[in-house]
């Protein structure tokens, strides 16, 4: 089975500067994503490459945590993989054509790794779990972003 991607962007008027501080600060994520509601650090976490998290997400009055290790965080791109190797989640940001504004791109990827271990948790629900994800996906990166954009852009950053 391939990777599974996908991968949305949008303009903001912020300065990238701005937005990346928005998406590296991972505790504000319940801000943003229909999906995830709380992340708390683990203690002694910086954020920085190879700091641990957990998120606390709910759909559909289902509840689960998920631990994520922070994978790149140079400034530019901010990621994470959740699992291990479950998910891998990436904002990256660049200057937009505009002055004082950024193109920001969510990606996520459900690799091999994360079907199998989905097909491993859930056998019998398997098939549905991984046909429905890039369609969820899809809808929460279109969420998630537009509520960042309007983060970004009332100047809540």
């Amino acid at each position: 089975m391939p990777t599974l991607t996908h991968s949305a962007s949008v303009t903001v008027a912020a300065t990238p500067e701005e937005v990346y501080a928005l998406v590296s600060d991972v505790a504000r994520m319940g801000e943003s994503s229909p999906v995830c509601r709380e992340v708390v650090w683990d203690e002694g976490a910086t954020g920085e490459v190879g700091s641990f998290f957990t998120g606390r997400n709910e759909v559909e009055g289902r509840v689960w945590e998920t631990r994520n290790q922070v994978t790149v965080a140079d400034g530019l791109s901010y990621g994470w993989t959740t699992g291990p190797g479950m998910s891998h989640w990436v904002y990256s940001v660049v200057a937009g054509e505009e002055p004082g504004t950024s193109v920001l791109t969510e990606s996520w990827e459900f690799p091999e790794t994360g079907q199998d271990a989905i097909r491993a948790k859930f056998p019998e629900r398997a098939d549905g779990i991984i046909a429905a994800a890039p369609g969820n996906a899809e809808v929460g990166i279109a969420a998630t972003l537009a509520a960042m954009k309007q983060i970004l852009e009332s100047a809540a950053v």
